[in-house]
C-alpha cells in the first residue's frame, strides 16, 4: 500500500546494461499481439523489474471488461539468493496493496447509489461509536475520507502486516485508537495520504450494509464480474498461489504469506488479470452508474490547498491517486492511477475511461511507481494498435530566463520539512537558494538560482523549486522537474515537498533531554508474534544508516515540534502518517503504540546452561541484548504455541526465526539482540551451549 513503508525511488536501481540478458519470451502472451507490441510491453516490464529490482512482475491489459492478454515474467531464486532469469510461471496471486482502496471506494459509491450514503455527511452519522479526542473530528466527512482531506495523522498500524495470520485486529481497534488521538489538519484542509481514513471507510460499508465488508466486496463487486481470483487474507483459498517473497535480495528462502489486518486500505490479492478487468470496470457502466465514476474521477485535490502548478504523480480524485497523469494528459486523456505498496508486494492499476482500457502491472519486491510508468507503457502500446498516437516527447520546465529576485524571498530563509525529510533553504539577495540537507547529511549542498518565472532551477534547468505563500500563512517549497527513465518514459514530480517549520524556543535541559532519547533505537513491545514489523527491523537498519550525521532542526526531532522534555507534536500543515510521540521512562510511545528503548535492555540470563522467558500479562514482546560472555554459544529454543523468536546481529540484520525460517537453534551473534514474543503465558524453555 502506499502507505508508510512505500521505498524510495532509485534507491536500488540495476544497471540498465543487465536488461537485454534477462529478456526471456513472456507466458501466456496473446499470440494476436504483434511481435512489436510484444516487444514494446516486455520491455517496459523489464525496465520496472530492473529498475526496481522485483522478484516476479505480472501484467495484464483488459479492454470493455475482457482480457486482452495476461503474461509473467518472473526471476527464479539461485541458492545463493541471486536471480537466475526470468521463466514462465502459473496467474500467480499478489498483494496488491493500496489498490484495494478502489474497491473500497466502489463500495461506498455503490450505497451511495443506493441512497444509503451521502459524500458529503459527517462520518458520525454513519459510525456512531466514532470519537476522538479533537472536537473537529465531527465535521470530518465520508468525501474527505475517500480524497485524503480528513485531517487524520494517517496511519495507525499496529499488527496489521503480519505473515500467514488472517487476524483483522487492526481494523476492529482502529475506533478505539481513533479515541485518544487529535487531528493534524482542519477537515478538508489539505490532502495527505492517510490509511486510516479507508479503514474507516470499510467499517462505513459494514455499518451500512448490515454485512461483512468482504462479504459485501464479492456480492456486489467481484461476482457481477467475474472475478473469482480476489481475495482477502481471511477467505478460503490455496495460500500457494501467492507470488513468493523473500527477506533480501540475497537469500532464497521464501517467506510465508504476507497478511494484511487492513482489508479495506491495503489487503487484497488479486492476480493481475482479475485487476486489469475490474478496472476496466470502472471505464463504463457495468458496476457504477457514468454520475458516479465521473464523481470518482473528478479533481478533489482542488478542494483545498495544493500547488496552482502542473501535477506529478499525486492529483487526487475519490480513491485514485491521480486522475491526470503523463503523458497522457498533455494529448487530451484522462488517466486514473492507484498504486499499491506493502512490505512485499507491489502492483499499480490504470485505467483510460475514454478508451475502455486498463492496465495492472503487480510484482513481489519493487517499486509501484515504476509498476505505474510500465503499465502507462501498456496503455500506450495498446492505443498504438488502435491508431492513437500518444506523444511521449519529454515535458520541460516552463520558458523562462534568469531574472533579478524580489528581495521579499530572502525572508523566506529558514527550515522547511515534513515527516520524514528537513532541509535549510538559505536565500541570498543576489538570487540564489542554497538548499542544505538536514536528514540526509551526505547528500550535497544545492544552489539554484531565481528565473523570471518565480522559480529558483538547477544548472541545467532540469528541476525547479519554488517557495509559495499560501492561504493559511505558511510558506510552502514546491518542486517540479522531469527525470527521464529509459524504457520508461517519464518521471514527473510537481508537488508541495515541505512547509516552512515555525521556530521553536525550548530550554537547554529540554533539547537536552531529546537529545538523549533520540541517541537510542527503539523497538516494538506490542506487535503480534506473527507482525512483519520484526523482519522490518532490518530495512529500518539500513534506512537509519542512511542518516548517519543527520542534524535536526532547533526545537524539533525530524518534523516533530518539542513540546515538553516527554512529549513530540506534529503540527506541520502537511506529511502523512504522523502520530505524536510521548517518552516515558524506558517506553517510547509512538501513537497508541509502546516502545523500549535501549536504556530498558538487559541481558539474558544464560549462567546455568538453562533458561526461560515468559510473556507476562501486559503481552510486551521480551527483549534482551547478547552479552559479551555469551556471544558465539548456540542457544536452542523449546518453543510454546502461538509464539516465536527473532534473533539480530548487531548490524540489526535477522539472523535465525522461528517464523520464517523454522530456526530452533542459533549461534548467538556478538553485539546482536533477540526478542521472543506471543501470547500472554506462552512460556520459552532455553538451552546454551559453548
Amino acid at each position: 500500500m502506499n502507505c508508510t513503508f512505500r521505498k524510495r525511488l532509485g534507491g536500488a536501481m540495476l544497471a540498465l546494461a543487465l536488461t537485454a540478458s534477462l529478456i526471456l519470451p513472456a507466458a501466456a502472451a496473446s499470440s494476436s499481439l504483434s511481435a512489436e507490441r510484444q516487444r514494446v510491453d516486455q520491455a517496459a516490464i523489464q525496465s520496472a523489474q530492473t529498475y526496481g529490482q522485483a522478484e516476479t512482475v505480472s501484467y495484464s491489459v483488459s479492454e470493455g471488461g475482457a482480457i486482452g492478454y495476461t503474461a509473467i515474467k518472473s526471476g527464479t531464486k539461485t541458492p545463493t539468493g541471486q536471480l537466475s532469469g526470468l521463466v514462465a510461471m502459473g496467474a500467480d496471486l499478489y498483494g496488491i496493496g493500496s489498490v484495494s482502496k478502489i474497491y473500497t471506494t466502489v463500495a461506498v459509491m455503490k450505497l451511495v447509489e443506493a441512497g444509503k450514503i451521502m459524500l458529503d455527511s459527517p462520518v458520525t452519522t454513519y459510525l456512531k461509536d466514532f470519537k476522538m479526542a479533537d472536537p473537529r473530528y465531527t465535521k470530518i466527512t465520508v468525501r474527505m475520507l475517500l480524497n485524503h482531506s480528513s485531517g487524520l495523522a494517517g496511519t495507525s498500524l499496529g499488527n496489521a502486516f503480519l505473515f500467514n495470520d488472517d487476524n483483522q485486529q487492526a481494523t476492529t481497534d482502529l475506533l478505539k485508537r481513533l479515541s485518544t488521538q487529535k487531528l493534524k489538519a482542519d477537515p478538508g484542509a489539505f490532502s495527505a495520504y492517510c490509511n486510516d481514513g479507508f479503514t474507516l471507510a470499510e467499517l462505513i460499508v459494514e455499518a451500512v450494509s448490515g454485512k461483512d465488508f468482504m462479504d459485501y466486496v464479492r456480492a456486489e463487486i467481484l461476482s457481477p464480474l467475474g472475478l473469482k481470483m480476489t481475495f482477502a487474507p481471511q477467505d478460503s483459498f490455496s495460500k500457494g498461489k501467492l507470488a513468493p517473497t523473500y527477506a533480501s535480495a540475497d537469500d532464497s528462502r521464501e517467506l510465508p504469506p504476507e497478511a494484511l489486518g487492513i482489508v479495506g486500505a491495503g489487503g487484497l490479492y488479486a492476480t493481475a488479470a482479475d485487476l486489469a478487468a475490474f478496472g476496466s470496470a470502472l471505464a463504463g457502466t457495468d458496476l457504477l452508474s457514468e454520475t458516479s465514476t465521473t464523481a470518482m474521477a473528478a479533481p478533489e485535490y482542488d478542494r483545498g490547498i495544493w500547488p496552482d502548478e502542473p501535477l506529478g504523480l499525486v492529483s487526487f480524485g475519490l480513491g485514485w491517486d491521480a486522475v491526470e497523469f503523463a503523458p497522457f494528459a498533455q494529448n487530451g486523456i484522462q488517466c486514473l492511477v492507484k498504486g499499491g505498496d506493502t512490505l512485499r508486494y507491489h502492483a499499480a492499476l490504470l485505467v483510460l475511461p475514454e478508451y475502455n482500457l486498463a492496465a495492472a502491472v503487480v510484482s513481489s519486491g519493487g517499486v509501484s511507481v515504476y509498476n505505474e510508468l510500465a503499465a502507462a507503457q501498456l496503455l500506450i502500446s495498446a492505443l498504438k494498435e488502435k491508431g492513437v498516437e500518444v506523444d511521449e516527447t519529454a515535458p520541460t520546465l516552463p520558458a523562462a530566463t534568469a531574472a533579478a529576485m524580489p528581495q521579499t524571498l530572502v525572508k523566506e530563509s529558514g527550515y522547511y520539512g515534513t515527516t520524514s525529510q528537513q532541509v535549510q533553504i538559505t536565500v541570498s539577495s543576489d538570487g540564489k537558494l542554497l538548499l542544505r540537507q538536514m536528514t540526509y547529511a551526505g547528500v550535497p549542498d544545492q544552489t539554484l538560482t531565481y528565473y523570471s518565472d518565480g522559480s529558483f532551477r538547477d544548472e541545467n534547468n532540469m528541476a525547479a523549486v519554488k517557495l509559495v505563500k499560501e492561504s493559511n500563512g505558511y510558506t510552502y517549497l514546491y518542486q517540479q522537474s522531469y527525470a527521464p527513465l529509459p524504457g520508461l518514459g517519464v518521471l514527473p514530480t510537481s508537488d508541495y515537498l515541505m512547509v516552512k517549520m515555525p521556530e521553536n524556543s525550548i530550554s537547554a535541559e529540554t533539547q537536552a533531554a531529546w537529545d538523549t532519547l533520540i541517541a537510542q533505537s527503539a523497538v516494538p513491545l506490542a506487535e503480534k508474534y506473527t507482525s512483519q514489523l520484526y523482519l522490518a527491523l532490518s530495512d529500518s537498519a539500513e534506512a537509519a544508516a542512511l542518516q548517519q550525521g543527520a542534524r535536526n532542526v532547533p526545537g524539533y526531532v525530524g518534523g516533530y515540534r518539542i513540546a515538553s522534555p516527554t512529549e513530540l507534536v506534529y503540527d506541520l500543515p502537511i506529511g502523512r502518517d504522523a502520530n505524536n510521540i510521548t517518552a516515558e521512562g524506558t517506553l517510547l510511545w509512538i501513537g497508541n503504540a509502546p516502545y523500549l528503548m535501549d536504556s530498558g535492555l538487559k541481558n539474558l540470563f544464560t549462567g546455568t546452561g538453562a533458561s526461560y522467558s515468559t510473556i507476562q500479562p501486559d503481552s510486551y514482546a521480551r527483549w534482551y541484548t547478547v552479552g559479551e560472555k555469551d556471544a558465539g554459544k548456540t542457544m536452542t529454543v523449546t518453543l510454546p504455541e502461538n509464539a516465536g523468536f527473532y534473533v539480530y546481529d548487531a548490524k540489526g540484520s535477522v539472523v535465525a526465526s522461528s517464523l520464517l525460517w523454522g530456526d530452533r537453534s542459533v549461534k548467538l551473534p556478538e553485539g546482536g539482540l533477540m526478542v521472543f514474543t506471543g501470547d500472554i503465558g506462552a512460556r520459552f524453555h532455553l538451552s546454551f551451549a559453548s
